[in-house]
């Protein structure tokens, strides 16, 4: 546990008192261990664990307020700009940035389990050809278990790290099958050769009828730092999820499945393809000024600016903004709507009524931007978001393996009736 402050909170209930004690963390507010509540028969509320923090970790730290978002001490946007993604998923899992020699040992390792094996290509024939691609890595993921199932002791420390790494090298694989299962194109097979972001497009896009298909460098730089900006964002929805599904022993496949079954949520992780909706209701330039005066009198939402958990800024929207900026110049895309989004994000900047209410363009305006420039359909989106999230899911699920933990059981406020019998 985190050391104690020496303070105790004193709650008082009829007449009785109990001392609750205050833990400490390196950063961030103190918290107050609740568990003595339960002698005095009580339950605290907290719906949506808004003030409830359910584990301790030494992951990812967030003060919305200040813009803050360190991985393992390290800012968001240094790691975006500095290091590559699977850099940052060897600091997630182990608390370090690799140096050169465990860096090459690393991404030689996950190159090598890029390949899945290959009677699952034959269990995505299951899926209808218009299931969403989301549909698809729920039940793909899911079922992983049932293909590598020899390493799963959840005792042995060798197997949790190996099926770790498992996952991190086999998502971008089911992610971009996903979606050339749903139009039709045969599957692509990983190539070895390229770097984890190039891999993963050339998947996407390249055809057994196009030989010599060359992946765009600047697109495979902003796909990296889309999967970086995304790779943890500590104790949200989805990860609470797979905690939550981890602490009964279900085996990680099942539970980075039930991550990506959470992220799927509209309210979750479908941010960025609601800008891409909103855009198109928008429908051109000539509209924005009318559609941002409907945002002032709240009568439509305005998606892809402001944060529930950044209050000031979104301190990865800055690289995002910058990598979208790269991207559009070097692709020289004319696109009407790209062009709306860029009215829209200079209004928001400009006009003090956003600014005093500090909706600003975040995470999500700009990645949906890049991700329709490099060609990602919109029913993607999400994908990709699962595919980044994946190391975060699971270094979140080794913390609480290699640790005591109890099986999550929150409690309620019960409103229904009271017993009664049946009386026949």
């Amino acid at each position: 546990m985190s050391d104690l402050t020496g303070k105790k909170a004193i709650l008082e209930i009829d007449g009785t008192k109990y001392e609750l004690p205050i833990y400490s963390g390196t950063m961030g507010p103190d918290v107050i261990d609740v568990k003595d509540i339960l002698k005095s028969g009580h339950f605290t509320f907290d719906p949506g664990f808004m003030a409830t923090a359910s584990c301790e970790s030494k992951i990812t730290f967030i003060d919305g307020n200040k813009g803050v978002l360190l991985h393992r001490g390290y800012p968001i946007d240094q790691l975006a700009t500095k290091t590559d993604y699977l850099e940052t998923c060897y600091l997630l899992l182990n608390g370090e940035l690799p140096n050169e020699q465990q860096k090459t040992e690393f991404t030689d390792v996950v190159r090598k389990h890029t390949m899945v094996h290959d009677q699952m290509s034959r269990f995505f024939n299951g899926f209808r050809r218009d299931a969403h691609p989301m549909a698809i890595m729920v039940g793909v993921v899911g079922a992983l278990s049932a293909f590598y199932h020899n390493n799963l002791d959840m005792e042995d420390v060798d197997h949790r790290e190996f099926t770790a790494l498992r996952l991190i090298a086999k998502i971008p694989t089911i992610a971009a099958w996903s979606y050339k299962y749903t139009i039709g194109q045969p599957f692509i097979y990983p190539r070895n050769d390229l770097d984890y972001a190039e891999n993963f497009l050339h998947m996407m896009f390249a055809t057994p009828a196009d030989r010599d298909y060359k992946v765009n460098p600047i697109c495979a730089k902003a796909m990296d730092r889309i999967f970086t900006l995304h790779a943890d964002h500590e104790q949200n929805a989805s990860t609470s999820t797979v905690r939550l599904a981890g602490s009964t022993g279900a085996n990680p496949y099942a539970c980075i499945a039930a991550g990506i079954a959470a992220l799927w949520g509209p309210a979750h992780g479908g941010a960025n393809e609601a800008v891409l909706k909103m855009l198109d209701e928008i429908g051109s330039v000539d509209n924005v000024a009318s559609f941002m005066e409907k945002v002032k009198t709240k009568e439509v939402k305005l998606m892809g600016f402001g944060h529930r958990v950044y209050k000031n800024f979104d301190p990865r929207a800055k690289v995002m903004k910058e990598t979208c900026d790269e991207v559009l110049e070097a692709l020289g895309i004319n696109d009407p709507q790209l062009e709306l989004a860029m009215e829209l994000e200079r209004i928001a900047l400009s006009d003090e009524y956003f600014i005093e209410r500090n909706l600003y363009p975040n995470v999500d305006f700009y990645s949906g931007i890049i991700l329709k420039a490099i060609g990602i359909p919109t029913e993607m989106f999400t994908v990709i978001f699962a595919l980044a999230r994946t190391v975060g899911w699971i270094s979140h699920w080794l913390e609480m393996q290699s640790a005591p933990h109890k099986i999550g059981r929150p409690r309620q406020l019960y409103t229904g009736e009271q017993q009664r019998n049946i009386e026949r």
